[in-house]
């Protein structure tokens, strides 16, 4: 019988073949090497002579899932969880490895998340030999890689159909880091790759001020996912009416030229009437000329081609004449057709230059909430704002889980507070110990944030930070898990797997039967026993 692991392996293998990366005669040679292997490593080495990735051609050193015995669950940290308002969303910060949590998000979460944002730890390699990362670690590319790709493909089970998931990632891993999210994602569903402009005066070595990192875009499903226009705050109309402010458009088509073929449907006369005129110099029009006052006019030429309009004569015309649709005097003594223009949004471009993006409007409210010093590069509220507005509604689940400082959920707690939405966010943040978070990350920075912004004190009952001083607090909900471990052979009383894991920390009402429960377990927490094989260079 051949081992558990050398299957897995020559599973994979089979795989290829489904999806015509490897041919089957190559294959078979492979799956005869790797069950004739004297050990697991001379398996995955042979195994890896197949790793030729047919859309990108990107190698990097994968890890392999093993099944082990120990079940990875849930325990609520009842010291920092806290409860102000059940009329709000109760949001979740899930403290330990990414990896484990996602395994424990798919049992309750599966193909229910809208919004995926993440932020992975670069590295050394990513930003320069003297500069510092999110995380006081040494990562590799290689390490980063074989790190996202499992964590990647639990992402994409966890989101919804109409899914959207993102990554920023710095100028040197964007190449490396898109391809491999190509074959994870698709290269289908791609959507785009974003400039941020993230630090205005630039990273001043290397001969080129760096000003900018990337916002990698993916959909779940590039038919079923559509992105929000953004509110322009800053909209300016130039006329107003009885229902509100306009400006006008003209209802030339001047990119489609006219000829017998080519739209004829577009190209039709409308009749001005110069006797009917409003405040805003707007004449009534119709389809039909009325009287010998009335003025026929046509689309104009552009170039000396003829033009048409861009509405058809039996569409929206009729029924928005002198509604939406004018008359208007132009500059050379003649007429146009124009049309009321009253949107407010404005569609998401893809150089992304506010001035709230920069990295430094995220260093000021970390300063001012818990500390400074005490986390470096954390993204501005203002950016994973508008990523939240351009892929959320309101009652969203959004997900980070490399949540670092918390900014994602400090931004949908905004928005909700903006636009009274209930969006609810999930974190995931190992607690990474560092000279300046001596008890970890997530107790002394992620937590100790959102229990400041969302109740307006610290969980000692003080109130002495600056932010609190300018800002009123969010209120809300937030359950903070961690994850413990159980032997899926333990069987002592009060121990076993049925007595320590906690249905309701997974969307459940309490089991009322012992067949239940361990029915429950046994079909939904074998996955959690998977483990990735460790590498022995970090």
């Amino acid at each position: 019988m051949i081992d558990k692991s050398k299957q897995s392996l020559i599973d994979e293998i089979n795989k290829r073949v489904d999806e015509k990366i490897l041919e089957r005669t190559n294959a078979d040679l492979l799956i005869k090497l790797i069950t004739n292997a004297d050990t697991l490593d001379e398996a995955i080495n042979i195994a890896a002579l197949g790793t030729t990735y047919k859309r990108t051609g990107l190698h990097f050193d994968k890890r392999l899932e093993k099944m082990g015995t120990t079940i990875k669950y849930f325990k609520k940290n009842e010291d920092l969880s806290f409860h102000s308002d059940d009329n709000k969303p109760t949001h979740k910060l899930i403290i330990g490895d990414n990896y484990e949590a996602l395994q424990n998000l798919l049992i309750q979460y599966k193909g229910k998340i809208n919004v995926i944002y993440i932020d992975p730890p670069y590295g050394k390699d990513s930003m320069g030999e003297f500069a510092k990362t999110n995380y006081d670690n040494a990562i590799t590319r290689d390490n980063l890689l074989s790190m996202l790709y499992p964590r990647l493909q639990l992402a994409k089970q966890l989101l919804s159909d109409d899914g959207v998931i993102f990554c920023s990632i710095d100028d040197k891993n964007q190449a490396y880091v898109k391809c491999l999210f190509d074959e994870v994602m698709g290269e289908g569903n791609f959507v785009n790759t974003s400039i941020v402009m993230n630090n205005r005066g630039g990273r001043d070595y290397g001969g080129i001020a760096i000003q900018h990192e990337y916002l990698l875009i993916y959909s779940k499903n590039i038919f079923e996912y559509e992105l929000n226009p953004i509110e322009d705050v800053d909209k300016k109309f130039q006329h107003t009416d009885d229902i509100g402010g306009f400006n006008l458009m003209e209802l030339r088509n001047r990119n489609v030229k006219f000829n017998d073929k080519n739209r004829p449907n577009l190209f039709y006369p409308f009749y001005l009437n110069p006797q009917r005129k409003d405040s805003n110099g707007l004449y009534e029009i119709a389809l039909e000329k009325s009287n010998d006052f009335c003025i026929e006019v046509l689309p104009s030429k552009s170039q000396g081609i003829q033009t048409v309009w861009r509405w058809g004569k039996e569409e929206k015309s009729r029924e928005n004449l002198n509604k939406e649709i004018f008359g208007k005097a132009n500059q050379n003594g003649g007429y146009m057709i124009v049309q009321k223009y009253r949107k407010t949004t404005k569609m998401q471009r893809s150089i992304w230059d506010e001035k709230e993006f920069v990295n430094e409007r995220g260093t000021e409210a970390v300063k001012e909430i818990v500390g400074n010093g005490i986390f470096d590069y954390p993204k501005s509220v203002s950016l994973l704002k508008r990523v939240v507005e351009l892929a959320s509604n309101e009652k969203s689940l959004i997900l980070d889980f490399f949540a670092g400082s918390g900014s994602l959920g400090h931004a949908v707690l905004d928005l909700n507070k903006q636009d009274g939405g209930n969006r609810t966010f999930i974190l995931c943040q190992l607690n990474e110990k560092t000279g300046t978070t001596p008890n970890g990350i997530a107790y002394d920075v992620t937590a100790k944030r959102l229990k400041r912004i969302m109740t307006g004190e610290c969980y000692d009952g003080t109130k002495n930070f600056k932010w609190i001083e300018k800002n009123e607090s969010y209120g809300g909900n937030l359950d903070v898990y961690e994850i413990d471990s159980v032997s899926n052979f333990e069987w002592t009383d009060g121990k076993t797997p049925f007595d320590v894991i906690d249905e309701t920390l997974y969307g459940k009402e309490q089991f009322t039967t012992t067949k239940e429960k361990i029915e429950w377990v046994c079909s939904h927490f074998d996955k959690t026993q998977k483990y990735l094989e460790s590498k022995t260079e970090e």
